[in-house]
C-alpha cells in the first residue's frame, strides 16, 4: 500500500525547525524556520533547492536525505552559451548535512555555479562520495564553495588524502573521533 504525508501548519509558521520536506513541497516564506530537513524517494533537482532557498532566507542548518540520482545534472545552455540555471544562494547557512544522500547531492552544493555557500560552513558528509564529486580534490567548478568549510565531519574518512590540504586550505576534520587541522598536514 501507498503511503503519503500531509503537513498542516499555521501561518504565519512561527516555529524555528521544519522537517521532512518532499518535492511536493508548495512553497511559502518561512522566515522564523532555521533549521530544515528534506527527504524524499524522488530526486531533487534545482529548481527545488531555489525554491527552498526563495521559502527559507534565514535558514542556517540543512540536513538532505536522498539516495536518488538527480535526472537533470547539467546546467542547460542558452542560446548565447551562458548558464540558465539560476544560482541558489543560501547566506545564512552554518551547517550542511549531506550523509544519506547520492553523490549529485554533493555536486548540486558545491559547485559554484549551481550553489552559493556563505564562509565559515560546517559540511558533514562520506568523505569518498566527497572525493568522488571533487574529482580527487582538483575540480574546479567545487574548489570555490570547498574554501569555504571551516569543518568537515566524515565517519567514514579512514586517512587523509593529500590533495585535501591543497583543495581546503584550512580546514578542521574530525574523523575517528578528533580533530585534525590541514595546517598540521604535509
Amino acid at each position: 500500500a501507498a503511503e503519503g504525508q500531509c503537513l498542516i501548519y499555521s501561518y504565519p509558521y512561527t516555529l524555528k525547525e521544519y522537517n521532512n520536506i518532499a518535492n511536493n513541497f508548495s512553497g511559502g516564506l518561512f522566515e522564523c524556520v532555521r533549521e530544515i530537513s528534506l527527504f524524499d524517494e524522488q530526486p531533487f533537482e534545482h529548481e527545488f533547492f531555489l525554491l527552498i532557498a526563495e521559502s527559507f532566507p534565514l535558514i542556517q542548518k540543512l540536513t538532505l536525505n536522498n539516495l536518488k540520482p538527480q535526472k537533470n545534472k547539467q546546467c542547460p545552455k542558452s542560446k548565447d552559451d551562458k548558464q540558465d540555471f539560476s544560482i541558489i544562494k543560501y547566506p545564512h547557512l552554518t551547517y550542511l548535512n549531506l550523509n544519506e544522500i547520492h553523490e549529485d547531492y554533493i555536486e548540486q552544493f558545491l559547485d559554484d555555479t549551481k550553489t552559493y555557500l556563505p564562509n565559515n560552513m560546517d559540511l558533514a558528509t562520506d568523505y569518498e562520495l566527497l572525493k568522488k564529486a571533487t574529482h580527487n580534490f582538483k575540480r574546479n567548478t567545487t574548489r570555490i564553495n570547498c574554501l569555504k568549510i571551516n569543518y568537515l565531519y566524515s565517519s567514514t574518512l579512514y586517512s587523509l588524502s593529500k590533495h585535501l590540504k591543497h583543495y581546503f586550505l584550512h580546514i578542521y576534520v574530525k574523523y575517528n573521533n578528533n580533530y585534525y587541522s590541514t595546517l598540521l598536514f604535509k
